[in-house]
């Protein structure tokens, strides 16, 4: 049976648009809606995914799982206690169970510290450890649990002195130094040479078996997705359309913009490196302050129809083995996609049977 370590429910975050005091006095204010009431359970020792395009939401439900920012509405549930508003000692204890690696390992790092400045710090902060002298002993433990051995040669080093993979190396070391209880991954590789992408990730993995981590993998790149979580949420302006196992989101994708993402994946086919795919979307991502009515996605979907748009928005309907999705049509769209495949199959055996024997 899964533990449950995290659980939001309706979890939303909501910025004010600036406006001239006229409007706000007549109560004309406009919101920019990036998280809109989402609920999903990060079970204990699970690798859980958020994936979307930019503007999604991913980022900011990170930060508010993190408490980086103060939520709007919703409640957030961590170890069964209520972890929604924190003051002073409690949010300093939960600071300590939840750390968070940064997208950009240079700029989340004082680039006058060394490395050793940057991994002590949050000891110093925290009043981890009897001295300096057993600080010292667990920061070069951490080193050489990220692969940055011998440890000597890297304490002295600013972060301008490290390769990216070796500033992000340093920045995992640093959420790993106060032995936290979820990590909070957002784009961990996003801003790494594509031959250390893998590297870092089966680095992290190894981690999270060896202290039982738990992590929040916030990506875009589907990939890297499919490779590393063990669940994986869809996020598309601010609302989850799709959540479930990753390899049964990504192979049996029944959402049309699940669909485009899978389907916008660069892949190498012989002979035609510049290939343009034909990706099942159209138009540009609404603004965030302007949901459309009805299901936010039917103004770029291809298979939208009147009941779209004009009905409430649908909700995550689980469709078994904990498959969760939110579109009144996947049913038949995926009828659809069934009988194309078909249709396709027979029209390349017709054309093999013209084909010259040997």
């Amino acid at each position: 049976m899964s533990e449950p370590i995290l659980v939001a429910e309706n979890l939303t975050k909501w910025f004010p648009v600036k406006r001239n005091l006229t409007q706000v006095m007549k109560g004309n204010r406009t919101w920019v809606r990036a998280v809109d009431r989402i609920s999903f359970t990060i079970n204990k020792g699970e690798i859980f995914g958020l994936v979307g395009e930019s503007g999604c939401g991913k980022t900011t439900t990170g930060k508010l799982i993190m408490k980086l920012l103060e939520i709007t509405d919703g409640t957030l549930e961590m170890k069964g206690e209520n972890a929604t508003h924190l003051r002073g000692a409690a949010l300093e204890k939960y600071r300590r169970e939840v750390q968070m690696i940064f997208q950009d390992p240079y700029s989340s790092m004082n680039p006058r510290f060394t490395v050793r400045d940057v991994l002590m710090e949050p000891l110093e902060i925290h009043k981890v450890g009897k001295d300096a002298k057993e600080r010292e002993v667990w920061v070069r433990e951490i080193l050489d649990e990220v692969k940055l051995s011998p440890p000597d040669e890297f304490l002295v080093r600013h972060p301008h002195m490290l390769s990216g993979g070796q500033r992000q190396r340093a920045a995992t070391a640093r959420t790993l130094m106060l032995s936290p209880s979820i990590i909070v991954a957002d784009e961990p590789v996003s801003m790494i040479d594509l031959s250390t992408r893998a590297e870092i990730l089966h680095m992290m993995r190894q981690l999270q078996r060896e202290m039982g981590l738990t992590y929040v993998y916030i990506t875009h790149d589907l990939s890297t997705a499919r490779y590393f979580t063990d669940r994986l949420a869809v996020m598309y302006l601010g609302k989850i359309i799709e959540m479930g196992v990753a390899g049964s989101v990504i192979d049996r994708t029944l959402h049309p913009y699940t669909k485009a993402l899978i389907a916008a994946v660069c892949e190498p086919v012989s002979g035609k490196v510049n290939r343009i795919k034909d990706v099942p979307i159209k138009g540009e991502i609404p603004a965030a302050t302007n949901i459309p009515p009805g299901c936010r996605f039917h103004p770029r979907c291809l298979y939208a129809v009147e009941e779209c748009w004009q009905e409430e928005e649908p909700t995550l309907d689980d469709i078994g083995g904990g498959h969760l999705v939110a579109c009144r049509r996947w049913a038949e769209i995926e009828r659809l996609g069934a009988a194309a495949r078909t249709s396709e199959a027979s029209l390349g055996t017709r054309k093999s049977s013209f084909a010259p024997s040997a």
